[in-house]
């Protein structure tokens, strides 16, 4: 058990009869009047469903024990996604739903952050941004600049995002997993 005070950022709680939630955003208030209070966005681990939700200051909650392991993307198998653990060798498989967004940046051997819970696997975290190649896009004309508009483009895991004019295909790119936004050149 943790307190409101123990917030932050990618805790699991167990709420509701034992459904799990990451915290995705808190913030504590204390307004002149009345008593503090900590308003949080959770993010249901199963459904991804996003909720606000307030708690009185001091409130203890359940934090779920989640596992945390990095591993390496290793390969498809159907429709799941198998990861070697990089310390014991052994190869898990995970399917596309707790992947989730990330699999639009996932490329064989690049490590992620995997959590687990009794066994399931929670979510699979990526680095906060990558590098990958640019498979297809307009080519660039005579006069664009860096500060003109964007195109899309499609990267090598088959993600399409949107670039400046000046990039061109088969150039490497630096993406931000969070948001899918382009960061500049690699």
């Amino acid at each position: 058990m943790a307190t409101t005070n123990d917030l932050k950022n990618g805790l699991v709680l167990k709420l509701d009869g034992g459904e799990l939630w990451t915290v995705v955003e808190f913030q504590h208030v204390k307004p002149g009047k009345g008593g503090a209070f900590v308003r949080t966005k959770l993010k249901n681990v199963t459904s991804g469903k996003v909720v606000d939700k307030t708690f009185n200051a001091g409130v203890k909650v359940e934090v779920a024990n989640v596992d945390k392991r990095e591993m390496q993307f290793s390969y498809m198998d159907g429709d799941d996604f198998v990861f070697m653990d990089t310390e014991t060798y052994d190869m898990i498989h995970v399917s596309r739903v707790a992947v989730g967004a990330a699999a639009n940046y996932l490329l064989e051997n690049m490590l992620a952050t995997i959590a687990i819970n009794e066994g399931n696997v929670l979510y699979v975290d990526l680095p906060a941004a990558v590098e990958l190649l640019i498979a297809e896009t307009e080519p660039g004309l005579q006069g664009d600049r860096s500060t003109g508009g964007t195109k899309p483009a499609t990267l090598e895991t088959g993600a399409e995002i949107k670039v400046p004019l000046f990039i061109t295909t088969g150039e490497k790119v630096k993406v931000d997993t969070r948001t899918g936004d382009y960061l500049g050149r690699a």
